[in-house]
């Protein structure tokens, strides 16, 4: 069974790699955006000739832009990893997934190739250079490219990592190797998620922290398990701000600064680190009256509940008949032996006679709260 997912990859920024860093159930993906997922639509439905590939006219002098046109373009321009995951085990080590430049497996556009990750349950890591480190200087970054999980995702990244600066080993890639950002879809289990992570060098102590967006109030599960192309974008400005689009529609904006969590931006105001909690300190907010006493009258074997002195059954109430009776309509199966299974003894259903009616069974009256319960 072939296992992989599909990329294409349209970007501006740093440096790039791809990421699969835990791919369980690795899956593939397509090119095209909102024209291609409609064409994928289509073709399920009736005989379909796919269109040729038309190579795209690209503007301005992007960092980085591939369709994967050169078949040969892995080892060449794109670097599978040959690095490993520190403190695991040799055996879950390696980065040692396959991977290759090829087409989906429904082909949407003919002669449309993208990178597709071959091997199941295999870590994952491509990198590529970019012509250019990114200089974050008045212009925004825009990072775009598609995904398709063509069998669906159980547990695995199809997100990318763009290198911080200086990083030139791009076949000693791992999961450890320093990052800026990393954005992508990403799903284990039941939890789905679209990251932006931004990794943030304190410029007064140098200290680097991550920062997450939040996720998207709606579900995003449907992009890993419905087997289409989706677009992913994201678009960070020099005003400080930030949009994740999903096929052109937006699913997560904000603040760089105020908006990811933890907040880039220091609390005016923090615990002071050398307070210590007084010796004296009582930390319970009550406590029993010291001065309370039991009331004479106080009764404590009174109950919570009595019976309901005033309760009558009600006129249609069957007590001769069993809520639930053996089902008449079963059947002891063939194979049933009794002195291995024990003695068989048909399911019990609803009794029909009690339909409608009040109740069936022995009556007895309701409880209700004591008056005298205090």
């Amino acid at each position: 069974m072939r296992q992989h997912w599909w990329l294409c990859f349209m970007l501006a920024g740093l440096l790039l790699a791809a990421c699969a860093a835990h791919d369980e159930d690795d899956s593939n993906n397509d090119v095209g955006g909102k024209n291609v997922i409609d064409e994928e639509e289509k073709s399920a439905k009736f005989d379909y000739i796919p269109p040729p590939f038309q190579t795209p006219v690209v503007s301005g002098s992007p960092l980085l832009v591939d369709w994967f046109s050169n078949r040969n373009a892995i080892g060449r321009k794109w670097f599978i990893s040959k690095g490993k995951k520190d403190n695991v085990e040799d055996s879950i080590a390696k980065f040692n997934g396959q991977w290759e430049i090829g087409t989906p497996s429904t082909v949407v556009i003919d002669n449309d190739f993208g990178l597709i990750v071959k091997s199941r349950a295999r870590h994952h890591a491509i990198a590529s250079k970019f012509s250019r480190p990114f200089k974050f200087d008045g212009k925004p970054l825009i990072v775009q490219y598609e995904v398709k999980y063509e069998e669906g995702q159980e547990c695995g990244g199809g997100y990318l990592k763009l290198l911080t600066e200086g990083i030139e080993a791009l076949e000693e890639f791992t999961d450890k190797t320093p990052y800026t950002i990393m954005f992508g879809p990403d799903k284990c289990g039941a939890k789905s998620s679209i990251l932006f992570i931004v990794r943030f060098r304190n410029p007064k102590n140098g200290t680097i922290s991550e920062h997450h967006a939040k996720q998207p109030s709606k579900s995003v599960s449907t992009y890993f398990d419905d087997h289409k192309t989706h677009l992913y974008t994201l678009i960070v400005r020099p005003d400080e701000t930030f949009t994740v689009l999903v096929d052109e529609s937006k699913i997560i904006s904000g603040s760089l600064i105020t908006d990811l969590e933890p907040s880039i931006t220091p609390p005016a105001v923090i615990d002071d680190p050398t307070d210590k909690k007084p010796e004296t300190w009582d930390e319970r907010e009550k406590i029993d009256d010291p001065d309370a006493k039991k009331p004479d009258d106080w009764d404590e074997n009174a109950p919570r509940k009595i019976e309901d002195v005033n309760a009558v059954m009600p006129d249609d109430w069957l007590e001769e008949e069993e809520a639930l009776i053996p089902d008449p309509e079963a059947k002891k199966p063939s194979d049933w032996d009794d002195s291995m299974d024990g003695e068989w003894e048909a399911p019990r259903v609803d009794n029909p006679k009690c339909k409608d009616r009040s109740g069936c069974g022995k009556w007895a009256k309701p409880m209700v709260d004591n008056p005298n319960y205090k």
